[in-house]
């Protein structure tokens, strides 16, 4: 079996030991071991950085622009064959997985096109004589940590503006999940850049990802994951003075009015839920529902259920593959108990079920959860989930219904269905999430625009788009006597 090992200062280096990576689709099938690294390994990885910088952050615009740009193109000319291993380790079907990788080459390119609009400011003093420049400059050595649910895409657009802007990096990414940052990275140390400016390290999040927060020569810390693990790496920076970038959790509120259109409704409800087995932070888990098209969207929404096929995510015809590993499953399961016992009625769904392919391999399939008759302040309808888990509150009007979306710790994405302008332009407006869609999937988003949420779902810099700019550069003003 292939052993895949660290890439450290243009090595493939060798962890203290390996950890399979296993098909959550059939649990018999081991893609390969990956190094296990350890603190040691993020101190030499974090010097190779460190020895990098001065030579990265001030070399050609055009280098860098090539380099990225080779990138992208690999990624895309190969869409189809990572797509068939992201599917494969993650469990998210092999359409969405290919669509996953080609975002990711998509997003190395318009970082490409970024190294050539780097942009300052000229000014005039306010005293005669004096000229001021303002100009971006890297930051220095950048830790990223990255989850499982998106592990091609995430670390992408973490590591494109990383090295666009001048930095160095170390990536530690989701230990579940490491055969895609692995293949980013060999295509990474295969581009021309030099050796030390990128680097991987595999291994466990308390070990690695402690190391690399805990690092006096790491200038910052870039963070996808679950909020608890994110507000101890805030504190973590704050004392240290390190840049710090979260994005953490969402309970996303998809509201439905009386005046929507039902099958638009239901539909795009369907698909921000449960596609992508719902592990997606900005998937809708809280179905926020007027009074009058309640009764009809609710049992229209399970006849849409009804013809999802959960099963092997490389399979043609699979709509939603398999949670990604027993103990998220377990967690999914968990809830729907939860919700239940509070009160909630399980409309359909909410078990674990055999692989609906006929193959007879074991995986970890769940059946999409619908719940009904729930309330604001059940757990199911606080807590992330993280699974095909979704909750039905019953509101009586737009007022109520904008009410119930922003009682929530968190505020990443939030969704409207209407056909009146009035109530989508003043949702729009007054939802508390960073990213809000009108007739529209909450999760989908674009590589060219800013990402992130408010509230307890993000902290600091939006991510993506020319506003990464914020996070991976710092602000300079020079004075000059002429």
């Amino acid at each position: 079996m292939t052993t895949h090992n660290n890439l450290i200062n243009g090595s493939w280096t060798p962890g203290k030991t390996t950890s399979p990576n296993t098909n959550p689709s059939d649990l018999s099938d081991v893609i390969g071991q990956y190094a296990q690294g350890d603190a040691s390994d993020v101190d030499a990885a974090v010097a190779a950085a460190t020895a990098a910088f001065p030579a990265w952050s001030v070399s050609g615009i055009q280098a860098r622009h090539d380099a990225l740009d080779k990138i992208g193109n690999e990624i895309l000319a190969r869409k189809e064959e990572l797509g068939d291993l992201l599917a494969r380790e993650e469990g998210k079907t092999r359409p969405e997985a290919i669509g996953e990788v080609a975002r990711a080459g998509q997003i190395f390119k318009f970082f490409a096109g970024e190294c050539l609009r780097l942009a300052g400011e000229s000014l005039p003093s306010v005293r005669p004589g004096i000229g001021v420049e303002i100009t971006r400059e890297p930051i220095g050595v950048v830790g990223l940590i990255t989850p499982w649910n998106f592990p091609i895409a995430i670390p992408a657009w973490k590591i494109a503006p990383a090295l666009a802007f001048g930095n160095c990096v170390v990536i530690k990414p989701a230990d579940l999940v490491p055969g895609s940052a692995w293949a980013l990275a060999d295509i990474i140390h295969r581009s021309g850049i030099p050796a030390g400016v990128f680097n991987l390290v595999m291994g466990r999040g308390r070990i690695i990802g402690d190391a690399l927060v805990q690092h006096p020569d790491v200038a910052a810390i870039s963070f996808t994951g679950s909020v608890g693990v994110g507000r101890g790496i805030a504190e973590a920076c704050v004392k240290s003075g390190k840049k710090v970038q979260l994005e953490m959790g969402g309970k996303n509120p998809q509201v439905v009015l009386d005046d929507a259109d039902l099958a638009q409704a239901v539909e795009l409800s369907a698909q921000s839920c449960f596609y992508s087995t719902g592990q997606r932070c900005t998937a809708s888990s809280r179905l926020i529902v007027t009074d009058k098209i309640y009764p009809a969207f609710v049992q229209a929404l399970q006849e849409r259920m009804a013809k999802i096929k959960v099963g092997d995510a490389r399979a043609a015809g699979t709509d939603i593959g398999p949670v990604v590993s027993q103990a998220q499953l377990e967690q999914d399961l968990s809830y729907v108990e939860i919700a239940k016992a509070e009160g909630a009625v399980l409309a359909t769904g909410g078990s674990r079920i055999a692989c609906h392919t006929g193959s007879g391999k074991e995986g970890f399939f769940m059946q999409p959860a619908l719940l009904v008759d729930s309330t604001p302040q059940m757990r199911i309808n606080r807590e992330e989930v993280f699974g095909p888990v979704a909750s039905v509150i019953r509101v009586q009007d737009y007022e109520e219904a904008l009410a119930v979306a922003n009682d929530t710790a968190f505020g990443l994405s939030a969704g409207i269905a209407t056909t009146s302008l009035k109530y989508a332009s003043h949702f729009k407006r007054h939802a508390q999430a960073g990213m809000v869609m009108v007739n529209l999937p909450t999760a989908g988003v674009d590589y060219h625009v800013p990402f992130g949420g408010r509230k307890g779902s993000s902290y600091g810099p939006r991510e993506q788009g020319r506003y990464a700019q914020e996070f991976y550069t710092t602000v300079k003003t020079a004075y000059t006597l002429a």
